[in-house]
């Protein structure tokens, strides 16, 4: 029976059929993702053209508001806004189904248009939104036909018979997207193979220790490392499939795979990894073995022309940067293509199988992960992703320090109180490190050992206070003499600066 012209779907059935068609879109364009390249997932192309899309202010908010959290945060938001489409557009079409079609169609086409715009965009990768945006318009369609003939009809075979369809769509869009995210798995366990490899290689070790006072760990665990990039999902590569293209102005264009690098020397480095976006005092900071090649003999190899100021990077999913040429050559500067870290194969988080290491740069100009791309070329002629939200060009390491002890708003007993903390500025160094309780005399921390000025140092002393609130501040000077600025900055556009300072009660 067809409905008449004044049927109307009930709110929650509206909504409902909108919803689906959203969700078995969804789950249609993750199967067939799974197949193809797991990467063209529309739900994610989504995602990495809101990161891609952002004002620096927006980005710079999310990292501060969310810390490591910002990408689950931005996809349950993304399906938030779903959500809502689906409320607004299904109660428009209660009565016709235009609005939800179109709505759908529109879905459909941001999704296209987000992967056809992706800084790795191949041709295969439109498969996934394309079948996701047909399915969605297609299901759409027949749930809300099944809808109105359900409505306006008291046959119960027609009620059965959406209830039906509903259960099914259901059932194929769970099915099918758990389906897609199982096949974007990698079926073999490369990060062993290469863990097993670099076990059995020889590699120049590094020699010297460095030690912690108990508190903050000098390595820092894998597992605990801190990370930040814009990939919403974690690229899934082989060391088997891995190849580097190292190209632009050079004498000799090259072609690296995995094995190739792995047959050159391999050294191990100690090095504190530090983001720009660390504030005065803040956690966003590292320390791992990494075991590599040396990246300047990689450049060398290739010959750089006279004027090539800037290693372009790019990582598999699309992420820029641009590194100073002069750096990653400089002697003894200690640049590394790194496939290890901590006595393992990369994490895959942290860029397996091969990343950057630069020491004495911020992560955003030098440690690109997944790394496939080096491109010899000019700060002049190309922009990378943090410098064009308007980020410095060069992003050299400024000298910092941090109180890890007593914590901000702690209570401790008065007399004696333990203070620590760590403090770096690489690849300079730390010569010292002072305290000052309340704005009285400086005082010079203990300093533990470390490997060099690639690392972080720790430090620790006493102070005498009675029974109150005190403020300490401390401050830090680099392996040349120079003292760390007290002047406050933010992070943009190149790295915080000031004298950190907790707050903590005495009783």
């Amino acid at each position: 029976m067809k409905p008449s012209l004044a049927t109307t779907l009930r709110a929650p059935v509206a909504i409902g059929v909108l919803l689906l068609a959203i969700v078995a879109a969804l789950a249609a364009g993750q199967l067939v993702a799974g197949l193809v390249a797991p990467s063209s997932s529309p739900f994610l192309q989504v995602g990495d053209a809101v990161v891609r899309l952002a004002p620096a202010p927006v980005v710079e908010f999310a990292k501060s508001a969310f810390g490591t959290a910002d990408k689950p945060v931005l996809l349950v938001g993304i399906g938030v806004v779903l959500l809502l489409v689906a409320v607004g557009a299904g109660l428009a079409s209660r009565r016709f189904a235009t609005v939800g079609q179109v709505t759908v169609g529109v879905l459909g086409v941001l999704g296209i248009a987000a992967t056809a715009t992706n800084p790795t965009f191949a041709p295969t990768d439109l498969l996934a939104p394309v079948v996701a945006a047909g399915v969605g318009w297609w299901v759409f369609r027949e749930l809300h036909r099944r809808a109105m003939e359900y409505t306006g009809s008291a046959d119960g075979i027609t009620r059965r018979r959406f209830l039906q369809a509903t259960a099914v769509v259901g059932g194929l869009s769970v099915v099918g997207g758990g389906a897609g995210v199982l096949l974007g798995r990698p079926t073999i366990d490369s990060r062993a193979v290469v863990t097993a490899r670099l076990a059995a290689a020889s590699v120049a070790r590094e020699t010297g220790a460095g030690t912690d006072f108990g508190l903050t760990p000098y390595l820092t665990p894998n597992t605990d490392f801190y990370r930040i990039d814009t990939a919403l999902r974690v690229p899934q590569l082989r060391a088997e499939d891995w190849s580097l293209r190292v190209h632009g102005m050079v004498d000799r264009e090259l072609t690296l795979t995995f094995d190739d690098l792995l047959a050159r020397p391999l050294v191990e480095r100690t090095v504190t990894l530090t983001c720009v976006s660390n504030d005065v005092g803040g956690d966003l900071i590292s320390t791992a073995r990494f075991v590599g090649v040396e990246l300047a003999d990689v450049l060398r190899a290739a010959g750089p022309r006279p004027g090539a100021d800037q290693v372009f990077s790019t990582s598999s999913d699309g992420w820029t940067a641009g590194t100073p040429t002069e750096v990653l050559l400089e002697p003894g500067r200690g640049a590394l293509l790194a496939v290890g870290m901590n006595g393992e194969a990369l994490p895959t988080e942290h860029g397996f199988p091969v990343r950057m290491v630069v020491p004495g740069l911020y992560g955003y100009v030098s440690a690109t992960k997944w790394v496939t791309d080096l491109e010899l070329t000019t700060f002049a002629a190309r922009e990378s992703y943090w410098e064009q939200r308007g980020w410095g060009e060069r992003g050299p390491i400024k000298t910092e320090a941090r109180i890890d002890l007593p914590r901000p708003f702690a209570a401790v007993p008065a007399g004696a109180v333990t203070v620590a903390g760590i403090a770096w500025s690489q690849p300079r160094g730390i010569s010292r490190v002072e305290y000052s309780v309340d704005g009285g005399p400086w005082a010079e921390a203990e300093l533990a050992d470390t490997v060099g000025g690639d690392t972080w140092r720790m430090w620790r002393g006493s102070v005498e206070v009675g029974a109150g609130s005190h403020t300490m501040r401390v401050r830090a000077t680099d392996g040349t003499g120079a003292l760390q600025t007290e002047r406050a900055a933010d992070v943009l556009p190149d790295g915080a600066t000031g004298w950190p300072a907790v707050i903590f009660t005495a009783r």
